[in-house]
């Protein structure tokens, strides 16, 4: 010891002193008395407080310190209105444990089935979401796709073998592409193993070389594993379906063309696309390509009628020929277009006029309304018509389709006026395509229609 040191008299260890603590919260009781403890002072405005706690702790020693089983005491402080604000305090031994040991200490029971159900998922009683036709009656085999015959035959041929080649399908849409490869893909991988074999990616949202380099790139490179569970032979490839590959750069085709030489091993590509000439030669010569044809109007209504009657759908056979006559060779559009009509109707029969209206078609009176303005070689009225078409909200290019229509159809024009009517037309189209202004666009060809028609009388 330093010298000058004060030496301290001998005294109880923390041990000891602890152990002389009186039992039963006898200690807090003792805190709490005295002179200095009045109502008045500070510390007796804290009394009623370790009164509280003083209360739970021995209430839960009692219990056996679960907190679930002790009351919840209650403390009122007045607010600065006089009136009484109330404010829960943690209850027994077990929350006094927890005020002093931290988050340890808090009860780690499961919640209440209640509570369970109220957060858990609960999807037994939902109501199953409603699925577009398109997708409900998509094929689900092969067999099923419609009017393309040498496209199946040879599918057929390279799933009994287990092997596919690079595919290329081109052709109009609502054909049966996409949905060709899917139930190709179905019957080759079955439903276990289609989603780890199948990569399917619209090239109209992503159609850059990142997305070659890093997606198309990564799953060609992954390893084929697992086997069917119901013993088919499985082939050890995968499938890489590039839907609307027409959209992809240039710059992106190109590094696909790379991919797949070095993953012909492992992946197999089926680009799908409505224009082949925008898909770059190289690509081309590594695919097998097969055009699809657009569906005949008889297996479109086939089709429509089938859809109609698994849906319990009343539509007359005037609405079901106008149907595959607006949707122009497009199953896709014209189910969509019968769904649509369908709720519009709400359980009554479906008209033409019905579908008109749903498809965005331009009535054929209001054509004839324009065709006589147009004969009638006064400017003013031409102008009218034309505005109020667009004010009605019919799109130009709906309109230049059917004029294009009545135009060929017609015996009121020769052969030479007709051939000037549609090169028009098609100039027309360029600009609205171009984002050119729709009013001027369909008054400068409603003044060409009408020089036409007026040199006729």
């Amino acid at each position: 010891m330093a010298p000058g040191a004060a030496k301290m008299a001998p005294g109880p260890s923390l041990i000891g002193a602890r152990a002389a603590l009186p039992a039963g919260g006898a200690w807090l009781r003792d805190v709490t008395s005295g002179p200095a403890c009045g109502a008045g002072s500070v510390i007796g405005r804290g009394r009623e407080e370790r009164a509280a706690w003083r209360e739970a702790a021995e209430r839960g020693l009692r219990d056996g310190g679960d907190v679930t089983r002790s009351a919840e005491p209650r403390r009122g402080r007045a607010g600065p209105n006089g009136a009484e604000r109330g404010r829960r305090e943690p209850s027994g031994a077990g929350a006094m444990q927890a005020f002093l040991k931290g988050p340890s200490a808090i009860s780690t029971k499961p919640p209440a089935a209640r509570e369970r159900g109220a957060a858990g998922s609960g999807g037994e009683g939902k109501k199953p979401r409603p699925v577009p036709w398109v997708e409900k009656y998509r094929p689900k085999n092969v067999d099923e796709v419609a009017f393309q015959d040498e496209v199946v035959a040879v599918l057929k041929k390279s799933l009994e073998g287990a092997d596919l080649p690079n595919l290329l399908f081109y052709g109009p849409p609502g054909t049966g592409k996409t949905s060709t490869i899917l139930a190709a893909a179905r019957e080759l991988y079955g439903p276990e193993l289609f989603r780890q074999r199948v990569l399917e990616l619209n090239a109209s949202d992503e159609r850059g070389i990142q997305v070659i380099r890093e997606k198309v790139k990564a799953f060609a490179q992954l390893t084929a594993s697992g086997s069917r569970s119901d013993g088919k032979a499985c082939p050890p490839f995968k499938i890489v379906i590039l839907d609307e590959a027409d959209s992809m750069t240039s710059a992106a085709q190109a590094a696909l063309r790379r991919t797949m030489e070095k993953e012909s091993k492992t992946t197999r590509f089926c680009l799908i696309c409505n224009y082949i000439s925008r898909i770059i030669e190289p690509l081309t010569s590594r695919c097998s390509k097969f055009r699809f044809k657009p569906l005949s109007d008889k297996i479109q209504q086939q089709r429509l009628l089938d859809v109609s009657e698994k849906e319990n759908v009343k539509i007359s056979s005037e609405a079901v020929s106008y149907l595959v006559k607006v949707s122009e060779g497009d199953l896709r559009k014209a189910i969509t277009f019968l769904q649509s009509a369908t709720r519009l109707m709400g359980g009554k029969e479906i008209t033409e006029n019905i579908v008109t209206e749903i498809a965005g078609v331009i009535p054929k009176e209001t054509m004839d309304g324009l065709l006589s303005a147009c004969q009638s070689g006064s400017f003013e009225r031409l102008e009218t018509v034309a505005k109020n078409l667009i004010n009605e909200g019919y799109a130009v290019g709906q309109l230049v389709n059917q004029l294009h229509d009545i135009v060929v159809e017609s015996d009121d024009f020769s052969d030479k006026q007709k051939s000037i009517i549609v090169e028009k037309l098609a100039e027309v189209d360029k600009c609205l395509a171009d984002g050119a202004d729709e009013y001027l666009q369909l008054m400068s060809l409603c003044a060409l229609v009408m020089q036409q028609l007026t040199q006729n009388t």
